[in-house]
């Protein structure tokens, strides 16, 4: 083997295979890394001396790409004496070009990732825009999409297995189905009104009188007097507990036939219920909804979901009116939200009793309904639906609506040419309404043969070519999103910017733009991004976002546990405002060019009434009503920034505890972008004691004893730790709650339920990061995260790229990250400014950036 000297020693090169580093990176690594890295050692598995170079191979480069990076970072060696700065930047250097080399001719090759399929939401959304059927709901027919780096759009993870494709084929036959009238003439609207005692299936429900009863003059009446009442305009529901287990509350002989939208229409108003079952008008709004549900008792089972969204009942009466979805024999019930949900309980056996919790010193909030009409199935002004015009146009002389009729003549040589033609016709039809480019004569003709084949063998017409738009929409021109290959790409390019940001095809204007060439234009890409930043369906961008960079869509996973929290029983209200509230910040981030440092630390929050309680805001009685308005925070708030939003800590705690190690790593990974290694699997969790006989604090010590273990903890432990002082819904506290030791706190719980839990230690939220800076608490964590934006925004520019292109940053991206960066420096790194720069990166067109 050829031997290589520095400073008189010889050295034997690093591998014994074709391809080597670079000399002066091999020599070093020979220096400063065999001593644990080599057949005798090999520290983490690692053993450099037989490591291949060969960077072609995509394996071997991610391997380097590793070593690369934890060297650059000063973790390897983790003695910096045995690597001085001066060699470590050569060695940095000297891989990085190597790697970047190797990577960006494997791109220049095969591309930056492979042809990406739809996920099931962006199916559903595509077929609902070429379809015009705005409510189409076919998601839930098709299986649920694997997971890559996170997300949902992963090309690696977006396989098609024939069950997969199966499932598609079904899936977009019944959206054409329902695409079709189906029938000369709308389908009846049902017209239903309930006044008094018809505004509800029982005269009292779950929680007895406390909980609803019927009302006239402001008092309640019941027994023969309501007999004689039952129909009287005057008489009111009088509602003052939340649509939570056991309840069954809708309106009495509601239930639809049809699915569809149905429209309400009620009057109520927000009342108080003071002593005697009396009324009094309310100070402030009581939120509702309306939630679908199969009529039943209280034992529903089955699918209950909130509809028609959130509303505001006033304390004067007045009129309201929203828009419900139904299925199939569905009725709807009145869902309040944030009130009380009385106790049942079965004493000795015997029938239930119910408790409701202790009233509030001016009253119980609750609404008074006084009647409601409801109206639908809602159908199209126009009949046949702009949905059926999709399918089917009078041009083909078969008559809209189109009915298949049983026992129709067999056709003759001459009508079944003319359907051949009109079939051919209306094929290219739907193909130029349904594909997001043009698609190319020969693979038309495919889908033209199938249909031809099914009118042959004597199919009626509307099947035969229903059949042809189903395999066209379960065909790769359908399914699957390109990369941008080439500078005249631009149907890719529209196709990836719609998916990026409204998460669906893209509309006529993006795709005249394609057309025309007009998308490498820089002004008039940014200008396509700002407006659909805009439109409605940047909405769909934000919940499907979210749902995966910061997993809202587990929100809901881990219900509270009782005995240590039980002010958070059955709170659904103050679920869904966490929720509300990150949605609305990540929203203002992009709509509002935000800084990039909001991300950890923000002088102003959104909230509505529900989130200003729970976070103890100081004017938090003058703030009112459901909808999230953007508020300044007082200058010593440890609020403010998706790092303290009480929907992120919900997700980063397990409903009975909260983790400094959970909520370090997963905070250092999502939002600053430094995700640490795997545990090792023979080390068990850290378990918080909630007997309250040991801190967090201790646990970790006794943790982290090892050498190794204390190393990797240190990433992350630290801002873990810094949040201690919000609870397992983001509630401030200053100690900790356990079952034993402690100060004993007893009371009654929003659900009538005792309680008792301990104070027990109180919380410490100081510590120091790795690099030796040190934080009394969240205020001076968050400034010091806040100080380093250029590294919040970099974290920001990989979930974008990863979520728009379905591949996450590779190495040889990494010089384009840092152009992008570069360029938005000045002006503080804002999130619509990164946003714009990357639409007109390489990593987003392709290989050619836009012209000025």
């Amino acid at each position: 083997m050829n031997r290589l000297v520095l400073g008189g020693v010889f050295f034997i090169p690093l591998f014994a295979c074709a391809s080597e580093p670079p000399p002066s990176a091999s020599l070093l690594l020979k220096h400063s890394c065999f001593g644990c890295h080599d057949k005798e050692t090999t520290e983490g598995g690692l053993d450099l001396t037989v490591l291949s170079f060969e960077l072609s191979n995509r394996a071997v480069r991610d391997r380097w790409v590793r070593i690369h990076d934890r060297i650059g970072k000063g973790e390897m060696p983790p003695n910096a004496d045995d690597l001085p700065k001066d060699s470590r930047a050569v060695l940095v250097k000297s891989l990085k070009v190597a790697i970047h080399d190797a990577d960006l001719a494997d791109i220049k090759a095969h591309g930056r990732g492979p042809m990406r399929r739809l996920n099931r939401d962006e199916y559903e959304q595509n077929l609902r825009d070429v379809l015009k059927l705005p409510q189409l709901d076919i998601r839930d027919m098709l299986p649920e999409d694997r997971e890559g780096h996170r997300f949902n759009k992963t090309s690696e993870t977006l396989d098609m297995s024939r069950v997969q494709l199966a499932a598609y084929l079904d899936a977009a036959d019944a959206a054409l189905r329902q695409a079709m009238a189906n029938g000369p003439k709308p389908p009846p609207v049902t017209k239903f009104r309930a006044v008094a005692t018809g505004l509800f299936p029982e005269r009292s429900t779950f929680g007895e009188r406390e909980a609803m009863f019927f009302t006239k003059d402001y008092k309640a009446v019941d027994g023969k007097q309501l007999d004689e009442l039952k129909d009287d305009p005057a008489v009111e529901l009088a509602l003052f507990r939340s649509a939570h287990w056991p309840y069954y509350g809708y309106p009495r002989g509601f239930i639809v036939k049809l699915p569809g939208e149905y429209r309400v229409r009620f009057s109520a108003r927000a009342v108080l219920q003071v002593k005697g079952y009396e009324l009094k008008p309310a100070s402030q709004p009581v939120p509702m909804t309306f939630r679908a549900r199969k009529p039943s008792g209280p034992d529903v089972s089955g699918d209950v979901r909130a509809t028609g969204g959130i509303i505001d009942i006033q304390p004067t009466v007045a009129t309201y009116e929203t828009t419900i979805r139904l299925r199939e024999r569905e009725t709807f019930e009145y869902s309040l939200l944030g009130l009380p949900v009385p106790l049942a309980r079965n004493v000795d056996g015997g029938p239930p009793t119910y408790r409701y919790p202790p009233f509030p010193a001016e009253g119980q909030p609750g609404v008074a309904f006084q009647w409601l009409e409801v109206e639908g199935p809602i159908s199209s002004d126009e009949w046949p639906p702009a949905s059926h015009r999709v399918l089917l146009d009078e041009q083909s002389g078969i008559g809209l609506p189109l009915v298949n009729k049983p026992g129709a003549e067999v056709p003759t040589a001459d009508s079944l040419n003319a359907d051949r033609v009109a079939a051919s016709r209306l094929l290219r039809r739907f193909v130029n309404f349904a594909a997001r480019e043009p698609v190319p004569e020969d693979a038309i003709q495919k889908f033209e043969r199938l249909i031809q084949a099914r009118l042959e063998s004597r199919e009626p017409f509307t099947d035969a070519v229903l059949a042809g738009y189903k395999a066209f929409l379960c065909s790769s021109h359908f399914l699957y999103l390109r990369e941008p290959e080439r500078s005249d790409d631009h149907y890719a390019i529209a196709s990836r910017l719609s998916h990026f940001l409204i998460n669906s095809r893209p509309d006529t204007e993006l795709l005249e733009l394609a057309r025309t060439q007009r998308l490498r234009n820089a002004e008039i890409l940014c200008g396509e991004a700002d407006r659909l930043i805009a439109s409605a369906g940047f909405e769909r961008f934000i919940r499907s976002f979210t749902d995966y960079w910061l997993s809202l869509r587990h929100i809901r996973r881990d219900e509270p546990d009782i005995r240590l929290y039980p002010e958070y029983r059955f709170d659904d209200y103050l679920v869904e405002s966490m929720e509300m509230e990150t949605r609305a910040f990540v929203t203002a981030m992009i709509r509002e060019n935000l800084p990039s440092r909001v991300l950890v630390d923000a002088d102003f929050a959104f909230v509505n009434d529900r989130l200003a309680r729970h976070y103890g805001l100081p004017d938090a009685t003058n703030i009112t009503g459901s909808a999230m308005r953007k508020i300044a925070l007082p200058p010593d708030s440890p609020f403010g920034g998706l790092l303290t939003q009480a929907a992120i800590l919900k997700v980063t705690a397990n409903g009975t505890s909260t983790s400094p190690v959970v909520r370090g790593a997963w905070i250092m990974e999502r939002l600053i972008g430094e995700p640490p290694p795997p545990p090792p699997p023979s080390v068990p969790a850290v378990e918080p004691d909630i007997r309250g006989a040991k801190t967090i604090r201790d646990l970790l010590a006794l943790h982290t004893k090892s050498e190794s273990c204390a190393g990797c903890h240190a990433r992350f432990d630290p801002v873990g730790l810094a949040l201690e002082n919000f609870d397992i819904f983001g509630g401030w506290r200053t100690r900790y709650r356990g079952v034993e030791q402690g100060e004993r706190i007893t009371g009654i719980d929003r659900a009538g339920h005792d309680f008792v839990y301990t104070l027990a230690e109180p919380v410490d939220a100081a510590g120091q990061l790795r690099d030796g800076r040190r934080f009394q608490n969240i205020r001076e964590l968050k400034a010091i995260l806040a100080s380093n934006p250029r590294h919040l925004a970099r974290n920001l520019l990989h979930q974008f790229t990863l979520y728009a292109t379905g591949t996450p940053v590779r190495f040889a991206d990494r010089v384009e990250i840092d152009a992008m960066l570069d360029g938005c420096a000045a002006d503080g790194y804002r999130v619509r400014d990164l946003l714009h720069a990357f639409v007109q990166s390489r990593i987003f067109l392709g290989s050619e950036r836009p012209r000025d």
